[in-house]
């Protein structure tokens, strides 16, 4: 696993300054593997926190004791708990849990991509676990988290892909609410007033309420993917015409096959060749899961995740509306 800067940022930005809880190493059986974290806010009970390190009695004390290092001012501590006897898990397992303080000031430490070493506790000078973990960073990549002599050293997540979902509905609602807690994804949530999304955003999207929305297309990245899911047929196509001028990485649009008929021979009206109106994808989805704005959501949710990631290809679609 990664360390995802983009929640980091957007954690400290909501929260002020919040703990960061990840499971630096294991022996034997663990509740998650080395790299799993989260991130917990305020100082007293309940807080707050996003990403879990597997639940249960370990979850619950970290949680405690990262609310207690944020009442303290403390910056970091490490702990090394054999599950079984200190919490009466049957894991049976030990986990070594690191627990750093980040602020607006620490994030300026941490690189945009690449590998992020740092000493944790003592004063040993950087291993060679690490120094080599580093070079292999450099030359291929590195996905695994490394701890060694008290350094701590992640692989930093990749940029998140952006995902415009244009409507909020129903189903926007479920999509949204599916795919915001995923590390790596950037949602853009867009329609065309406040009162049209819910009063709690998830944490991670950004919502924009635009009277014409539309108007909002060209701020899109062009390798950003769309969800098209409006309550407006006119609306639908006029998106359609205008990311078909701008430019995506995959778009989808929620209707039906006789909805996306007639909207191809809209789009070929307004001067689009069929190749380029092939990149949209209408219908898709898995009709077995039915309409349910949940049931949409998950099978958008498992195409968007199990589809490749080119640019010839559109993201998931529901299939009805």
């Amino acid at each position: 696993m990664a360390l995802n800067p983009t929640a980091l940022r957007d954690a400290v930005t909501r929260h002020g300054p919040v703990i960061r809880v990840v499971i630096a190493a294991h022996r034997g059986s663990s509740p998650r593997e080395a790299g799993a974290a989260m991130l917990v806010w305020g100082t007293a009970e309940p807080g707050g926190q996003s990403g879990t390190i597997g639940g249960g009695a370990l979850e619950f004390a970290a949680a405690a004791r990262a609310r207690s290092m944020l009442a303290a001012g403390t910056e970091a501590q490490v702990d090394r708990t054999a599950l079984g006897p200190a919490l009466g898990q049957c894991c049976g397992g030990a986990v070594t849990l690191v627990y750093e303080r980040f602020d607006a000031a620490a994030l300026a430490t941490i690189p945009e991509t690449g590998l992020y070493a740092r000493r944790i506790e003592g004063a040993a000078a950087m291993p060679l676990a690490i120094a080599r973990a580093r070079r292999e960073a450099r030359g291929q990549g590195m996905t695994t988290t490394h701890w060694a002599s008290g350094w701590l050293a992640e692989p930093v997540s990749p940029p998140a892909r952006p995902l415009w979902i244009w409507g909020a509905g129903h189903v926007g609602r479920a999509i949204t609410a599916t795919l915001a807690p995923l590390p790596d994804v950037a949602i853009t949530w867009v329609d065309t007033a406040p009162d049209r999304f819910p009063d709690t955003i998830p944490p991670g999207v950004t919502a924009l309420p635009a009277p014409m929305p539309a108007d909002l297309v060209t701020r899109a990245p062009q390798d950003a993917e769309h969800l098209i899911l409006t309550y407006s047929h006119a609306l639908d196509l006029e998106l359609c015409h205008r990311l078909l001028a701008h430019g995506f990485a995959r778009a989808g649009l929620i209707g039906s096959a006789s909805k996306w008929a007639r909207f191809r021979n809209r789009l070929r009206a307004l001067g689009h060749a069929d190749p380029r109106i092939a990149r949209i994808t209408c219908p898709i989805g898995d009709p077995r899961f039915g309409k349910h704005p949940q049931a949409i959501a998950i099978g958008v949710a498992a195409r968007l995740l199990g589809e490749d990631r080119t640019r010839d290809q559109a993201p998931a679609c529901p299939a009805r509306r």
